[in-house]
């Protein structure tokens, strides 16, 4: 079974790398330095769980033992379910915060 989640995670990966490349020439035409702050909250939470779902997938991969005793082994891995659940909610605040900002008021014609 080792095969299949390394190449589930290879896949998750192969997706990050597509998703920097595809997001990083994508242009943002904000005016404020807020507007791009929150623009990179949102995408590092948006491409970051490319890469934290490869690595449930290869943490999967790399337990070597079978039926309750894996549940153990797994106890140390604990922590790394925060990492999506902080990456989700990068995406969502700076989507939520990026949307409710009021464009800025231009040159008055």
């Amino acid at each position: 079974m080792r095969i299949v989640e390394l190449t589930i995670a290879g896949l998750l990966v192969l997706g990050g790398l597509r998703a920097v490349w595809y997001w990083s020439r994508r242009p943002f035409e904000g005016t404020d330095v807020t507007d791009h702050l929150l623009y990179a909250l949102y995408l590092t939470g948006r491409i970051g769980l490319w890469f934290a779902f490869a690595g449930f997938f290869l943490i999967y991969a790399s337990i070597d033992v079978q039926g309750r005793a894996a549940l153990d082994d797994l106890q140390a891995f604990r922590w790394y379910l925060l990492v999506p659940l902080v990456l989700g909610v990068m995406q969502l605040l700076g989507g939520w915060f990026l949307g409710r900002r009021s464009p800025v008021d231009g040159p008055e014609v």
